[in-house]
């Protein structure tokens, strides 16, 4: 009997640190777009820039996006294994 809720106890752990893992990927995957999406309009508004002036916002505003990617990629894998 003993040996049954052991085995189950071990399996619904593996299960879930299997779902954190394949939730934690999927919030990878979710930062990498967001570099994606900043890399391209900061490409774009480099490129219509009329001015010095403008190309320098771009690049900030680039890096910008970047930088808040990444934070809510650290903040939501931050939640997930909080909670598991």
């Amino acid at each position: 009997m003993q040996e049954a809720d052991t085995s189950r106890r071990s399996s619904e752990s593996l299960m879930d640190k299997v779902k954190t893992n394949c939730l934690s990927m999927a919030v990878t995957f979710q930062e990498g777009l967001g570099y994606v999406k900043a890399f391209f309009i900061g490409q774009t508004k480099r490129l219509t820039a009329k001015n010095e002036q403008e190309a320098t916002d771009a690049h900030l505003t680039e890096t910008k996006m970047q930088v808040e990617a990444t934070d809510e990629a650290e903040n939501a894998k931050k939640t997930l294994h909080q909670s598991s």
